[in-house]
């Protein structure tokens, strides 16, 4: 051993020492080592023992840093500031990335694929940030989104094109099996609304605009009126390729041969210049490759 690692006191002290001077209190700085205040209290008086210095004033309920310790409080904090640098480096954590999806976005398409992503990209952290708000790239640490709308979405931002946005009509199979033989499912059943209140278009373009409107039912997301209707609670709207896999599967019918094409489409967006720039193009393609395979 180096005569400078000779010199150096107890690392159990100095950590003691430190955590005490944080909370300027015995007990919890026990609570936080996982260790008792009696342990605590002496590896800190074991320590102002090989130092020949006072660290503390003790008093019957009070803990009070002396000069000395402050100024060798603030220098040790470095140190282990260093320490934990240099550990970092030699364990670096998975690239974060953040992307801000749609709450129906996320449970309908997103979530079912996540194990293909994390499969192929195990060292990207994906955060899924699930907001119908549309999330700043600037003041919300988000890194891609997918978006509702139809482009420029802004300044320096790129955006292609993942689904065209075609809204159907859906059912579940057994809502309308239980109707008597030859009932019009629009007149029998409610209609289940969500925040895009697309049932007036619908309607309209399926030549029944002016029929007396069944029951409504309104959710303020679309992943809820879809799950609505595959419980058997009446009709849903949503872009085929949220339901695509239900449809499928024959969860879901289609009520209506007609589809509405509202002129907004949903898109990747992300800047055009990244701090994670080769992690959102890999987020990226991911998401259109799954997209043109879902197509």
């Amino acid at each position: 051993m180096s005569k400078d690692l000779a010199r150096l006191p107890s690392l159990n002290g100095l950590r003691a020492f430190e955590v005490a001077a944080r909370h300027l209190n015995f007990r919890l700085a026990a609570e936080e080592l996982g260790v008792t205040q009696g342990a605590v209290a002496q590896q800190v008086r074991n320590l102002e023992a090989q130092l020949g210095l006072q660290l503390f004033h003790r008093h019957s309920r009070s803990l009070f840093l002396t000069e000395a310790g402050r100024s060798y409080v603030s220098n040790i904090r470095k140190a282990f500031e260093l320490i934990a640098e240099a550990t970092d480096v030699l364990r670096p954590e998975p690239d974060h990335l953040t992307i801000s999806v749609t709450p129906t976005f996320a449970a309908k398409w997103l979530i079912p694929r996540l194990t293909c992503f994390t499969d192929s990209h195990p060292a990207i952290d994906l955060r899924i940030m699930a907001t119908d708000r549309m999330s700043n790239f600037q003041t919300d640490g988000v890194d891609l989104a997918v978006r509702l709308g139809r482009p420029p979405f802004g300044p320096g931002l790129v955006a292609d094109l993942l689904f065209e946005q075609a809204v159907v009509a859906v059912a579940s199979p057994v809502a309308v099996q239980r109707l008597p033989l030859g009932a019009d499912p629009l007149a029998d059943l409610p209609l289940l609304h969500d925040a895009h209140d697309l049932w007036p278009q619908v309607l309209a373009i399926a030549g029944r605009g002016g029929r007396p409107a069944p029951k409504n039912i309104r959710f303020n997301q679309t992943v809820l009126a879809i799950e609505a209707a595959l419980a058997g609670q009446g009709i849903a709207l949503a872009p085929r390729f949220f339901v695509a896999a239900d449809l499928g599967t024959g969860k879901l019918v289609q009520i209506l041969d007609v589809e509405l094409r509202t002129g907004a489409d949903f898109y990747v967006v992300a800047p055009r210049k990244s701090r994670t720039g080769a992690q959102v193009a890999a987020v990226r393609d991911w998401l259109l490759r799954q997209a043109r395979a879902s197509a």
